[in-house]
């Protein structure tokens, strides 16, 4: 038998942010990368943007989803720093929207799925991932 309290909000561990170098073009004035901080993404934000990621496939009549696009709202929402939503950074980039930023601040094929890699592994987005495309499939 165990004890209600242990399941109350006080008692979960917090998932903590981490910082992570994403590319090395973007450096302070000593020449050292940048740390962007990540955030784990929570459940409900998950499901909404797989929920947005959906899309019709006419050649099976089924829904899928839309891999690209759900890694890229999933890593874009989860920086906290740089504030991808600043409407001067999207400016700078000449870009309209969070995921187009990501992609041009880190625009090596390399850094942008390093950095992607982190992204998941801060939420453990790896396991839930993987389910979900097996999901997909079925």
């Amino acid at each position: 038998m165990s004890e209600l309290s242990l399941f109350l909000r006080e008692n979960k561990v917090k998932r903590e942010n981490r910082f992570f170098a994403a590319t090395k073009s973007l450096t302070d004035t000593d020449g050292n990368p940048l740390m962007w901080e990540i955030r784990p993404i929570s459940t409900r934000e998950d499901e909404t943007v797989r929920d947005e990621c959906m899309v019709y496939d006419s050649a099976t009549g089924r829904f899928r989803l839309d891999v690209n696009r759900y890694m890229a709202k999933i890593t874009a929402l989860a920086v906290v720093e740089p504030n991808l939503y600043n409407a001067a950074l999207q400016t700078s980039y000449d870009v309209n929207t969070p995921e187009e930023l990501i992609r041009e601040m880190l625009d090596e094929p390399s850094e942008y799925q390093a950095f992607v890699k982190q992204v998941r592994a801060v939420g453990l987005l790896d396991k839930v991932f993987s389910e979900r495309t097996e999901e997909a499939k079925n």
